[in-house]
Protein backbone atom coordinates (compact mmCIF):
# COMPACT_ATOMS: atom_id res chain seq x y z
CA UNK A 1 0.00 0.00 0.00
CA UNK A 2 1.28 3.19 -0.96
CA UNK A 3 0.44 5.34 1.13
CA UNK A 4 1.07 8.77 -0.20
CA UNK A 5 -0.85 8.12 -3.51
CA UNK A 6 -3.60 7.08 -1.16
CA UNK A 7 -3.67 9.92 0.52
CA UNK A 8 -3.54 12.15 -2.36
CA UNK A 9 -6.41 10.42 -4.27
CA UNK A 10 -8.47 10.95 -1.00
CA UNK A 11 -8.06 15.02 -0.46
CA UNK A 12 -7.34 15.01 -4.81
CA UNK A 13 -8.96 18.64 -4.27
CA UNK A 14 -7.08 19.97 -1.59
CA UNK A 15 -4.01 18.58 -2.92
CA UNK A 16 -4.43 20.01 -6.06
CA UNK A 17 -5.69 23.70 -4.53
CA UNK A 18 -2.22 23.58 -2.29
CA UNK A 19 -0.40 22.67 -5.45
CA UNK A 20 -2.09 25.93 -7.39
CA UNK A 21 -0.97 27.54 -4.48
CA UNK A 22 2.31 26.73 -5.00
CA UNK A 23 2.64 26.86 -7.98
CA UNK A 24 1.62 30.65 -8.49
CA UNK A 25 4.42 31.38 -6.21
CA UNK A 26 6.80 29.52 -8.16
CA UNK A 27 5.38 31.17 -11.41
CA UNK A 28 6.43 34.53 -9.92
CA UNK A 29 9.42 33.31 -8.65
CA UNK A 30 10.46 32.44 -12.32
CA UNK A 31 9.02 35.66 -13.44
CA UNK A 32 11.37 37.02 -11.57
CA UNK A 33 14.02 35.52 -12.73
CA UNK A 34 13.18 36.13 -16.29
CA UNK A 35 12.78 40.00 -15.58
CA UNK A 36 15.92 40.18 -14.35
CA UNK A 37 17.56 37.67 -17.04
CA UNK A 38 15.03 40.51 -19.42
CA UNK A 39 16.85 43.53 -18.03
CA UNK A 40 20.12 42.68 -18.54
CA UNK A 41 18.96 41.76 -22.67
CA UNK A 42 17.80 44.85 -22.68
CA UNK A 43 20.68 46.86 -20.94
CA UNK A 44 23.54 44.73 -23.50
CA UNK A 45 21.17 44.91 -26.36
CA UNK A 46 22.19 48.63 -27.69
CA UNK A 47 25.84 47.59 -26.96
CA UNK A 48 25.62 44.15 -29.15
CA UNK A 49 23.46 45.87 -31.76
CA UNK A 50 26.24 48.08 -32.76
CA UNK A 51 28.88 45.39 -32.90
CA UNK A 52 31.52 47.68 -31.84
CA UNK A 53 34.94 46.60 -30.63
CA UNK A 54 35.71 49.71 -28.66
CA UNK A 55 34.36 52.58 -26.93
CA UNK A 56 36.68 55.86 -26.72
CA UNK A 57 34.90 57.96 -24.10
CA UNK A 58 35.53 60.69 -22.22
CA UNK A 59 38.42 60.51 -19.72
CA UNK A 60 37.76 59.45 -15.95
CA UNK A 61 33.88 57.71 -16.74
CA UNK A 62 32.53 54.98 -17.61
CA UNK A 63 30.66 55.97 -20.95
CA UNK A 64 27.40 57.33 -21.64
CA UNK A 65 25.02 54.88 -20.22
CA UNK A 66 26.81 55.26 -16.34
CA UNK A 67 27.37 58.65 -16.61
CA UNK A 68 28.01 62.08 -18.86
CA UNK A 69 30.44 61.59 -21.41
CA UNK A 70 31.58 64.14 -23.99
CA UNK A 71 33.58 63.94 -27.10
CA UNK A 72 34.31 66.61 -29.82
CA UNK A 73 32.74 65.12 -32.66
CA UNK A 74 35.31 65.12 -35.44
CA UNK A 75 37.59 62.72 -32.74
CA UNK A 76 36.55 59.97 -34.67
CA UNK A 77 38.88 61.35 -37.70
CA UNK A 78 41.79 61.05 -35.71
CA UNK A 79 40.88 57.21 -34.24
CA UNK A 80 40.85 56.01 -37.83
CA UNK A 81 43.90 56.95 -38.37
CA UNK A 82 45.12 54.23 -35.66
CA UNK A 83 46.74 51.50 -36.68
CA UNK A 84 44.15 48.31 -36.31
CA UNK A 85 41.21 50.36 -37.13
CA UNK A 86 38.90 49.41 -39.59
CA UNK A 87 36.14 51.99 -39.09
CA UNK A 88 35.16 55.24 -36.43
CA UNK A 89 31.70 56.86 -35.84
CA UNK A 90 30.71 59.60 -33.13
CA UNK A 91 27.11 58.57 -31.63
CA UNK A 92 25.23 60.70 -29.33
CA UNK A 93 22.33 59.29 -26.55
CA UNK A 94 19.80 60.37 -24.67
CA UNK A 95 16.52 59.71 -23.01
CA UNK A 96 13.61 62.08 -24.37
CA UNK A 97 10.04 61.97 -24.68
CA UNK A 98 8.18 62.20 -28.35
CA UNK A 99 5.02 63.00 -29.32
CA UNK A 100 3.12 61.02 -32.01
CA UNK A 101 -0.64 61.78 -32.43
CA UNK A 102 -1.99 62.52 -29.23
CA UNK A 103 0.69 60.32 -26.77
CA UNK A 104 3.73 60.59 -25.58
CA UNK A 105 6.34 57.82 -25.51
CA UNK A 106 9.69 58.01 -23.20
CA UNK A 107 12.63 56.53 -25.74
CA UNK A 108 16.23 55.90 -25.61
CA UNK A 109 17.59 58.49 -28.45
CA UNK A 110 20.19 57.19 -30.62
CA UNK A 111 21.92 59.85 -33.02
CA UNK A 112 24.75 58.59 -35.57
CA UNK A 113 25.97 58.99 -38.83
CA UNK A 114 23.76 57.25 -41.58
CA UNK A 115 24.88 53.92 -42.75
CA UNK A 116 28.11 54.31 -40.26
CA UNK A 117 28.18 52.67 -36.36
CA UNK A 118 25.81 53.85 -34.46
CA UNK A 119 22.59 52.72 -36.81
CA UNK A 120 20.61 49.79 -36.52
CA UNK A 121 22.29 46.67 -38.63
CA UNK A 122 18.80 45.66 -40.01
CA UNK A 123 16.01 47.39 -40.89
CA UNK A 124 12.68 44.86 -40.45
CA UNK A 125 10.26 47.24 -42.00
CA UNK A 126 11.04 50.28 -44.30
CA UNK A 127 14.66 51.83 -45.02
CA UNK A 128 17.10 52.43 -43.38
CA UNK A 129 18.31 56.63 -42.51
CA UNK A 130 19.57 58.03 -45.43
CA UNK A 131 19.22 62.01 -45.08
CA UNK A 132 21.30 63.66 -42.62
CA UNK A 133 18.44 65.54 -41.04
CA UNK A 134 14.66 64.63 -40.13
CA UNK A 135 14.61 61.03 -40.53
CA UNK A 136 13.75 58.26 -38.06
CA UNK A 137 14.40 54.84 -37.41
CA UNK A 138 12.08 53.22 -34.84
CA UNK A 139 12.10 50.31 -32.61
CA UNK A 140 8.89 48.15 -33.25
CA UNK A 141 8.17 48.18 -29.65
CA UNK A 142 7.21 51.74 -29.70
CA UNK A 143 4.23 50.69 -32.00
CA UNK A 144 4.89 53.60 -33.91
CA UNK A 145 4.07 52.80 -38.04
CA UNK A 146 6.50 53.63 -40.76
CA UNK A 147 5.44 56.77 -42.34
CA UNK A 148 4.38 58.96 -39.37
CA UNK A 149 5.12 62.02 -38.15
CA UNK A 150 7.13 62.38 -34.79
CA UNK A 151 7.15 65.54 -32.73
CA UNK A 152 10.38 66.02 -30.06
CA UNK A 153 10.68 69.42 -28.60
CA UNK A 154 11.25 71.79 -31.37
CA UNK A 155 12.30 69.33 -34.36
CA UNK A 156 9.62 66.91 -36.77
CA UNK A 157 10.71 63.80 -38.14
CA UNK A 158 9.13 61.18 -40.44
CA UNK A 159 9.73 57.59 -39.65
CA UNK A 160 11.01 55.86 -42.61
CA UNK A 161 11.84 52.32 -40.85
CA UNK A 162 11.23 50.25 -38.06
CA UNK A 163 14.36 48.09 -35.96
CA UNK A 164 13.39 44.95 -34.22
CA UNK A 165 15.10 44.21 -30.21
CA UNK A 166 17.45 46.82 -29.34
CA UNK A 167 15.67 48.77 -25.85
CA UNK A 168 17.41 50.97 -23.86
CA UNK A 169 18.49 49.83 -20.20
CA UNK A 170 15.47 51.33 -18.57
CA UNK A 171 12.88 49.11 -21.35
CA UNK A 172 12.52 52.26 -23.30
CA UNK A 173 12.54 51.39 -26.92
CA UNK A 174 14.92 53.11 -29.48
CA UNK A 175 14.97 55.48 -31.82
CA UNK A 176 17.12 56.59 -34.45
CA UNK A 177 18.07 60.12 -35.92
CA UNK A 178 21.07 61.29 -37.77
CA UNK A 179 24.31 63.02 -35.46
CA UNK A 180 23.27 65.97 -36.21
CA UNK A 181 19.55 66.02 -35.23
CA UNK A 182 20.75 64.44 -31.92
CA UNK A 183 23.25 67.22 -31.74
CA UNK A 184 20.69 69.69 -31.99
CA UNK A 185 18.32 68.07 -29.50
CA UNK A 186 20.72 67.48 -26.94
CA UNK A 187 23.23 70.42 -27.27
CA UNK A 188 21.43 73.43 -28.71
CA UNK A 189 19.88 75.65 -26.20
CA UNK A 190 16.67 77.08 -27.05
CA UNK A 191 15.92 80.77 -28.20
CA UNK A 192 14.75 81.44 -24.45
CA UNK A 193 17.18 80.04 -22.97
CA UNK A 194 20.05 82.01 -25.15
CA UNK A 195 17.84 85.15 -24.52
CA UNK A 196 17.91 84.53 -20.52
CA UNK A 197 21.57 83.89 -20.62
CA UNK A 198 22.19 87.18 -22.62
CA UNK A 199 19.55 89.09 -20.47
CA UNK A 200 21.74 87.39 -17.42
CA UNK A 201 24.99 88.53 -18.55
CA UNK A 202 23.81 92.19 -19.33
CA UNK A 203 22.82 92.47 -16.31
CA UNK A 204 25.84 91.18 -14.34
CA UNK A 205 28.30 93.30 -16.71
CA UNK A 206 26.19 96.46 -16.05
CA UNK A 207 26.53 95.48 -11.82
CA UNK A 208 30.02 95.24 -12.60
CA UNK A 209 30.38 98.48 -14.24
CA UNK A 210 31.86 97.24 -17.27
CA UNK A 211 29.99 98.43 -19.86
CA UNK A 212 27.92 96.46 -22.83
CA UNK A 213 28.60 93.23 -24.02
CA UNK A 214 31.38 92.51 -26.09
CA UNK A 215 33.35 89.53 -27.94
CA UNK A 216 34.89 88.40 -24.85
CA UNK A 217 31.35 89.08 -22.81
CA UNK A 218 29.72 86.95 -25.72
CA UNK A 219 32.23 84.06 -25.76
CA UNK A 220 30.78 82.06 -23.32
CA UNK A 221 26.81 82.19 -24.79
CA UNK A 222 28.68 80.47 -28.09
CA UNK A 223 27.40 77.29 -28.36
CA UNK A 224 29.22 74.01 -29.32
CA UNK A 225 27.30 71.29 -30.60
CA UNK A 226 29.73 69.66 -32.49
CA UNK A 227 29.72 66.86 -29.29
CA UNK A 228 29.03 63.24 -29.01
CA UNK A 229 28.75 61.47 -26.17
CA UNK A 230 31.48 58.55 -27.58
CA UNK A 231 33.02 57.25 -30.49
CA UNK A 232 32.16 53.68 -31.63
CA UNK A 233 35.25 52.12 -32.86
CA UNK A 234 35.83 48.78 -35.52
CA UNK A 235 38.90 47.19 -35.90
CA UNK A 236 40.36 44.99 -37.97
CA UNK A 237 40.04 40.98 -37.81
CA UNK A 238 44.18 41.32 -37.12
CA UNK A 239 44.14 44.14 -34.77
CA UNK A 240 45.08 43.47 -30.56
CA UNK A 241 42.26 45.52 -29.31
CA UNK A 242 44.65 45.92 -25.69
CA UNK A 243 47.32 47.62 -28.14
CA UNK A 244 44.55 49.28 -30.21
CA UNK A 245 43.40 50.93 -26.53
CA UNK A 246 46.89 51.72 -25.00
CA UNK A 247 47.27 53.80 -28.33
CA UNK A 248 44.34 55.60 -27.89
CA UNK A 249 44.59 56.49 -24.38
CA UNK A 250 48.26 58.15 -25.16
CA UNK A 251 46.55 60.88 -25.91
CA UNK A 252 45.46 61.26 -21.94
CA UNK A 253 42.17 63.11 -22.49
CA UNK A 254 40.06 60.04 -23.77
CA UNK A 255 39.35 56.59 -22.37
CA UNK A 256 38.99 53.36 -24.69
CA UNK A 257 36.38 50.64 -23.33
CA UNK A 258 36.11 47.16 -25.13
CA UNK A 259 32.90 45.87 -25.51
CA UNK A 260 32.79 43.21 -22.81
CA UNK A 261 34.02 46.31 -20.39
CA UNK A 262 31.21 48.47 -21.32
CA UNK A 263 28.97 45.19 -21.06
CA UNK A 264 30.26 44.75 -17.72
CA UNK A 265 29.53 48.59 -16.33
CA UNK A 266 25.97 48.28 -17.60
CA UNK A 267 25.23 44.86 -15.87
CA UNK A 268 26.75 45.54 -12.66
CA UNK A 269 26.67 49.20 -12.49
CA UNK A 270 23.68 50.32 -13.67
CA UNK A 271 21.41 47.29 -12.84
CA UNK A 272 23.18 45.90 -10.05
CA UNK A 273 20.40 46.97 -7.64
CA UNK A 274 17.63 45.67 -9.36
CA UNK A 275 19.22 42.50 -9.45
CA UNK A 276 19.86 42.34 -5.65
CA UNK A 277 16.29 43.38 -4.93
CA UNK A 278 14.76 41.22 -7.74
CA UNK A 279 17.11 38.19 -5.31
CA UNK A 280 15.62 39.36 -2.67
CA UNK A 281 12.31 39.06 -3.67
CA UNK A 282 13.15 35.25 -5.08
CA UNK A 283 14.45 33.92 -1.70
CA UNK A 284 11.75 35.29 0.27
CA UNK A 285 8.93 33.95 -1.96
CA UNK A 286 11.11 30.40 -1.82
CA UNK A 287 11.30 30.76 1.94
CA UNK A 288 7.34 31.50 1.71
CA UNK A 289 7.04 28.41 -0.54
CA UNK A 290 9.03 26.14 1.99
CA UNK A 291 6.77 27.14 4.50
CA UNK A 292 3.11 26.12 3.12
CA UNK A 293 4.29 23.27 1.65
CA UNK A 294 6.09 21.87 5.33
CA UNK A 295 2.82 22.79 7.09
CA UNK A 296 0.52 21.39 4.73
CA UNK A 297 2.29 17.68 4.30
CA UNK A 298 2.99 18.29 8.30
CA UNK A 299 -0.95 18.69 8.68
CA UNK A 300 -1.44 16.08 6.35
CA UNK A 301 0.64 13.84 8.59
CA UNK A 302 -1.62 14.64 12.01
CA UNK A 303 -4.38 13.64 10.11
CA UNK A 304 -3.59 10.17 8.89
CA UNK A 305 -1.81 9.17 12.51
CA UNK A 306 -4.13 6.08 12.87
CA UNK A 307 -2.82 5.11 9.21
CA UNK A 308 0.90 5.71 10.26
CA UNK A 309 0.12 3.94 13.87
CA UNK A 310 -1.28 0.81 11.83
CA UNK A 311 1.56 0.30 9.60
CA UNK A 312 3.70 0.18 12.69
CA UNK A 313 1.84 -2.56 14.05
CA UNK A 314 1.74 -4.61 10.84
CA UNK A 315 5.85 -4.11 10.70
CA UNK A 316 6.61 -1.43 8.67
CA UNK A 317 10.24 -0.03 8.95
CA UNK A 318 10.36 3.75 10.06
CA UNK A 319 12.48 3.84 6.63
CA UNK A 320 9.16 2.86 4.38
CA UNK A 321 6.98 5.71 6.43
CA UNK A 322 9.75 8.26 6.17
CA UNK A 323 9.74 7.40 2.70
CA UNK A 324 5.48 7.96 1.65
CA UNK A 325 6.23 11.15 3.83
CA UNK A 326 8.99 12.56 1.37
CA UNK A 327 6.88 11.29 -1.76
CA UNK A 328 3.68 13.45 -0.87
CA UNK A 329 6.17 16.25 0.21
CA UNK A 330 7.98 16.05 -3.58
CA UNK A 331 4.54 15.43 -5.37
CA UNK A 332 3.12 18.57 -3.93
CA UNK A 333 6.41 20.08 -5.03
CA UNK A 334 6.59 19.07 -8.60
CA UNK A 335 2.72 19.94 -9.09
CA UNK A 336 3.56 23.24 -7.81
CA UNK A 337 6.57 23.67 -9.94
CA UNK A 338 4.80 22.05 -13.38
CA UNK A 339 1.37 24.72 -12.78
CA UNK A 340 3.97 27.25 -12.34
CA UNK A 341 5.86 26.72 -16.01
CA UNK A 342 2.59 26.65 -17.32
CA UNK A 343 1.44 29.55 -15.97
CA UNK A 344 4.38 31.65 -16.94
CA UNK A 345 4.64 30.07 -20.10
CA UNK A 346 1.69 31.48 -21.08
CA UNK A 347 1.58 34.90 -19.87
CA UNK A 348 5.74 36.37 -19.81
CA UNK A 349 5.01 37.59 -23.32
CA UNK A 350 2.49 39.86 -22.03
CA UNK A 351 4.38 41.38 -19.40
CA UNK A 352 5.06 45.03 -20.18
CA UNK A 353 9.19 44.73 -20.37
CA UNK A 354 10.90 41.45 -21.80
CA UNK A 355 10.80 38.56 -19.56
CA UNK A 356 13.41 36.23 -20.61
CA UNK A 357 12.61 32.58 -19.64
CA UNK A 358 15.95 30.37 -19.81
CA UNK A 359 15.61 26.81 -20.01
CA UNK A 360 19.17 26.79 -17.62
CA UNK A 361 17.20 28.95 -15.20
CA UNK A 362 13.96 26.71 -14.70
CA UNK A 363 16.46 23.26 -14.56
CA UNK A 364 18.16 25.12 -11.47
CA UNK A 365 14.80 26.09 -10.18
CA UNK A 366 13.37 22.64 -10.22
CA UNK A 367 16.20 21.35 -7.87
CA UNK A 368 16.08 24.00 -5.57
CA UNK A 369 12.52 23.09 -5.40
CA UNK A 370 13.40 19.71 -4.82
CA UNK A 371 15.38 20.37 -2.36
CA UNK A 372 12.85 22.38 -0.47
CA UNK A 373 10.66 19.39 -0.22
CA UNK A 374 12.93 17.13 1.22
CA UNK A 375 13.18 20.10 4.03
CA UNK A 376 9.68 21.20 4.23
CA UNK A 377 9.14 17.25 5.08
CA UNK A 378 11.31 17.17 7.67
CA UNK A 379 9.00 18.45 10.01
CA UNK A 380 6.04 15.57 8.99
CA UNK A 381 8.48 12.91 8.78
CA UNK A 382 9.85 14.01 12.61
CA UNK A 383 6.14 13.61 13.63
CA UNK A 384 5.41 10.28 11.44
CA UNK A 385 8.00 8.68 13.97
CA UNK A 386 7.27 9.58 16.94
CA UNK A 387 3.87 7.91 16.38
CA UNK A 388 3.20 5.12 19.17
CA UNK A 389 2.21 2.24 17.62
CA UNK A 390 -0.57 1.54 20.43
CA UNK A 391 -2.51 4.45 18.71
CA UNK A 392 -4.11 2.14 16.23
CA UNK A 393 -4.72 -0.20 18.53
CA UNK A 394 -6.61 2.16 21.49
CA UNK A 395 -8.61 3.15 18.12
CA UNK A 396 -7.43 7.03 19.10
CA UNK A 397 -6.69 9.31 16.91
Amino acid sequence: MNLASRDIRYHLGRFVLTGLGVGLLLATVMAMGGIYRGMVEDALSIIRGFGADLWVVQKDTNGPFAEVSRVPEDLYRAIRSVAGVREASPVAFQSVQLREGGRALRVQLIGARPGALGTPRAVVDGRPLASARYEMVVDRRAGIAPGSRVAIGRLRFSVVGLSDGMVGSGGDPVVFVSLQDAQEIQFLKGSEAIRNDRARLEADLGASGTGGIDAASVAPLVQNTHLANAVLVGLEPWADPGDVTARIERWNHYRAMTAAEQEDVLARSVIERARQQILLFRITLLAVSTVIIALIIYTMTMEKTRDIATLKVIGASDRTIAALILQESLGLGLLGFVLGWVLISGTYEYFPRRVAILPLDQYVLLGIVLVICVLASLLGIRRALSVDPTTALAGGA
